[in-house]
C-alpha cells in the first residue's frame, strides 16, 4: 500500500531540540508541520510557550515536551517538576530520556522507579520513553522496553538525537520483535529520507522524530514519487 504525504506527515513529531535552535528555527519548524499538518512539534523546555503561540488556533498539530535532556541524568525530583511544568505550558506529548547510568549499572528498580515518576506527572498525556539505544547493547535496550512498558509508557524512542548514532534499522525490529503490540516505537535520529523512514516503518515504527530540514526533503520526495 502506497503512503501519502498526508499518511507519511500524521506520523510524524517535527523537532528543534538543538543548542542552536533559535526563535527563527523554531518558527520555521512549526510553518513546516502547519503546512503539512504533521503530528506533532516538539522544543527545548525553554521554547515551549514560543512554540505553543506560533501554534495558536491550529488543532491539528500538538506540542511536544522534552524531560531530562539529553543526556537522561536528571535527578527524579527535576524530571518530575519538568513534566509538570510542560504539562502546564500546554504539552500534549512528553518525551522522556532514560537514566541511562543507571541502566547500565544494573540498578532496574531505579530506572522503572524514574520513568513510573514522570507517567504519574504527565497526567495521562503519552509519555515517549527515549532509550538512547546508542549506549546500549541488544539486551539492555530489550530491558529498557520491558521497564517502559511496566511503567506505563506509551512509546519507546530510540534516540534524543544527541547520541553519536540515532535509530537504526536493526534496532527498530529488535525493538519490535521484543515488544510485539504492547507498545508502540518511536524512531528518532539520523532519519533523513524516504527510503529509511518507509523501512523503519515496515519494520514496526509508528512514528518518527525528524527534524525540519530532513521533514521538508521527505516530504517534497514523496509529493515527487506520487505525483
Amino acid at each position: 500500500m502506497s503512503l501519502s504525504v498526508h499518511d507519511i506527515s500524521r506520523m510524524v513529531d517535527i523537532s528543534a531540540v538543538r543548542t542552536n535552535s533559535d526563535d527563527a528555527a523554531i518558527a520555521a519548524m512549526v510553518a513546516c508541520a502547519v503546512e503539512y499538518e504533521c503530528y506533532l512539534v516538539t522544543v527545548l523546555p525553554a521554547q515551549t510557550r514560543r512554540a505553543k503561540a506560533l501554534l495558536a488556533g491550529n488543532s491539528r498539530v500538538r506540542l511536544g515536551g522534552n524531560v531530562g535532556f539529553p543526556s537522561g541524568g536528571q535527578t527524579t525530583r527535576i524530571k518530575t517538576a519538568e513534566t509538570r511544568e510542560l504539562v502546564e505550558m500546554g504539552c500534549d506529548e512528553i518525551d522522556m530520556v532514560i537514566d541511562v547510568a543507571a541502566l547500565l549499572s544494573g540498578r532496574l528498580a531505579d530506572v522503572e522507579a524514574d520513568l513510573r515518576a514522570v507517567v504519574d506527572a504527565a497526567e495521562q498525556r503519552p509519555v515517549k520513553v527515549i532509550l538512547e539505544c546508542h549506549y546500549l547493547n541488544p539486551a539492555q535496550i530489550c530491558t529498557a522496553c520491558d521497564l517502559a512498558i511496566r511503567a506505563g509508557g506509551t512509546f519507546v524512542k530510540t534516540s534524543s538525537g544527541w547520541a553519536p548514532s540515532g535509530a537504526t534499522l536493526e534496532n527498530v525490529a529488535l525493538i519490535k520483535a521484543h515488544v510485539g503490540d504492547a507498545i508502540q516505537i518511536k524512531a528518532s535520529g539520523g532519519i533523513r529520507d524516504l527510503a529509511t523512514l518507509l523501512e523503519m516503518q515496515r519494520r514496526g515504527a509508528t512514528r518518527f522524530g525528524i527534524s525540519t530540514q530532513s521533514a521538508a526533503r521527505i516530504f517534497a520526495a514523496l509529493a515527487d514519487k506520487t505525483a
